[in-house]
């Protein structure tokens, strides 16, 4: 008997799928860590606006660092990858491992 006014009070409860929006909805209200929270997000967002409005480098030290990364890092990188994939590969190197003996000419 109980069990059946159990299911009968569910079925008639009303299910809203759209509850925390609308004319009727449920408004959540914020709580401390919510206030925490939105608080830090402040202070992160600040933080990024006074890098963005300061930047870390003059432009003299810019061009400095440009300079130097450009004679040195890069151009080992570049050396690099140009002796590793720029080389004249042809069939021949290709099948060179095919290539045991040549007693038969």
């Amino acid at each position: 008997m109980r069990l059946g006014l159990v299911l009968l009070t569910m079925a008639r409860a009303p299910k809203l799928p759209y509850r925390f929006r609308g004319k009727y909805r449920k408004v959540k209200k914020p709580s401390l860590d919510d206030l925490f929270k939105m608080k830090q997000d402040f202070q992160r967002e600040e933080q990024n606006m006074m890098i963005l409005r300061h930047p870390y480098l003059t432009i003299s030290q810019e061009r400095c660092s440009k300079k130097t990364k450009e004679n040195g890092f890069l151009k080992k990188v570049t050396e690099y990858k140009r002796s590793k994939f720029e080389k004249e590969i042809t069939i021949a190197d290709h099948l060179a491992h095919l290539r045991i003996t040549e007693a038969w000419d």
